[in-house]
């Protein structure tokens, strides 16, 4: 199909808070609260009608920059003010296609964050809120899905100077190949502070949802973990040991091993693998593990090659994910995957998708993979457009972590809760304590999410239950 060309009319902008019903640490920040950033935008097709969109994503500290200098608070200003730039370029640039609305402003996107110390990662984030709600709107006008969508190349996804390593690259043929995951894997996070069994807990939330590891086990019966280690070699063998000494009950189980950019080098990796592999009580677990997610500093880790690390296992970029050639940086390096995380953008997992593509047809076996990843996606249209997105591009497991850390839809209007699992049946299921999302089996149904007309989501959440988003002090004074 031709893709539409828009303009962008209007956005409006909210946010709330939210409580974590068990605190989650990862990297170097333990959350115990947090704020979603909620988007609506109005646009309006040439020769067409206007239509409104939405996009929700978490304002995540510590994790887009994890500079110690800023306060949780400013970072969560860091993203209000990447979503402004974003805003102003497109209110301005009158009308494009939903990938042109994302290619041309890239750079200046970059340039005009960087401007103000905010770091591309950042900068990804206000093009991400913004592109899925338009996009969300553009599918909304033309009563289509965003599985339907993507492979009849709506946004009109094409070769541009913004990636000229695909300047020869046929995106129209490759979404047309798109074979959606209507179920998923979900990947269970294991954080670092999380009770692996009763023993570790002081005390209980009793909310009615697992809290253990061997609960969480028993519960949901997920085939694929991901399991989180903090940069100490012998602390982190330890609690390996302890996690493993309740997964290998299972009877069988896949792991990916995320560092959190917790070691200082490769080399740092490296001794903790060595480690791992001369710990006998770890050997089903290490025989286990598919891939090891972003271990070094992001300062460091597009600095040197993986070398003797990425011989033992593949290891795939998160944090370092600033730029939009990162991917091909890191391939030089010896690295073999890149996540996928709405936040960061759909264009952008796309773009990498079309990196895999090309460089996998060049390979004897498949060597370059996306892997989904999670930045605590809440129930409703965070966690299924980023489900959307996965499932369309048929990844085969996502990491999942906004159901485990967060009490289904807590913090939100009831009502709000029951449109969503009304409107998605296979995705949520009804508890005493309402509305949560369903694994079962450890998996997800993703039917209805790559169905629904839009952006992965049939109905959009209460803003008027919502504040305001807040004015960023950024820069600071």
């Amino acid at each position: 199909m031709t893709a539409p060309r828009f303009r962008l009319l209007e956005v409006e902008r909210f946010e709330w808070p939210f409580r974590l019903r068990m605190p989650f640490r990862f990297g170097v920040i333990t959350v115990t609260h947090g704020r979603q950033a909620v988007l609506r935008a109005r646009i309006a097709i040439e020769g067409g009608r206007e239509t409104w969109g939405i996009a929700a994503e978490t304002l995540a500290a510590k994790w887009f920059d994890k500079d110690p200098r800023w306060s949780d608070a400013q970072n969560e200003d860091q993203l209000r003010r990447a979503l402004d730039h974003a805003c102003v370029a497109s209110l301005t640039g009158g009308a494009n296609t939903a990938f042109g609305h994302f290619a041309d402003a890239y750079a200046d996107q970059v340039a005009a964050c960087g401007a103000e110390g905010l770091n591309p990662l950042v900068a990804s984030y206000g093009r991400a809120l913004l592109d899925r709600a338009m996009l969300d709107a553009l599918l909304k006008a033309q009563g289509l899905s965003f599985a339907a969508g993507m492979r009849a190349n709506i946004g009109g996804m094409a070769a541009h100077a913004v990636m000229p390593d695909l300047a020869g690259f046929d995106f129209g043929a490759m979404l047309a190949s798109l074979t959606p995951s209507r179920r998923m894997h979900a990947r269970h996070t294991v954080g670092l502070v999380d009770p692996i069994t009763a023993a570790d807990q002081a005390e209980r939330v009793d909310d009615g949802l697992p809290e253990t590891v061997e609960e969480v086990a028993a519960t949901y019966r997920h085939a694929w973990w991901k399991l989180k280690v903090g940069g100490n070699v012998a602390a982190d063998v330890d609690r390996l040991c302890r996690i493993a000494a309740v997964l290998d009950r299972l009877h069988g189980y896949h792991v990916s091993l995320d560092g959190n950019e917790q070691y200082e080098d490769a080399e740092g990796v490296l001794a903790l693998w060595r480690a791992m592999q001369a710990e006998p009580r770890l050997a089903r677990l290490n025989a286990s593990i598919a891939f090891i997610e972003q271990p070094v500093k992001r300062a460091r880790a597009l600095d040197g090659a993986m070398g003797a690390l990425a011989a033992e296992r593949p290891v795939i970029v998160d944090e370092s994910d600033g730029p939009l050639d990162a991917f091909v940086q890191a391939k030089a390096l010896g690295y073999a995957g890149i996540s996928s995380k709405a936040c960061k953008g759909v264009w952008r997992s796309l773009v990498n998708l079309a990196r895999c593509r090309a460089w996998n047809a060049t390979e004897a076996e498949p060597r370059y993979f996306m892997s989904a990843e999670d930045l605590t996606t809440l129930a409703g249209a965070c966690v299924q457009q980023d489900l959307a997105l996965v499932g369309t591009m048929g990844l085969v497991h996502v990491e999942r972590n906004g159901h485990h850390f967060v009490d289904g839809f807590s913090g939100r209007p009831k009502a709000e809760a029951v449109r969503f699992m009304e409107a998605h049946p296979d995705l949520y299921a009804d508890t005493a304590r309402g509305p949560r999302l369903a694994i079962r089996e450890g998996m997800l149904e993703l039917g209805s999410v790559l169905d629904a007309v839009g952006l992965g989501a049939a109905v959009e959440p209460d803003t008027s239950a919502m504040e305001p988003m807040r004015k960023p002090a950024w820069p600071p004074a």
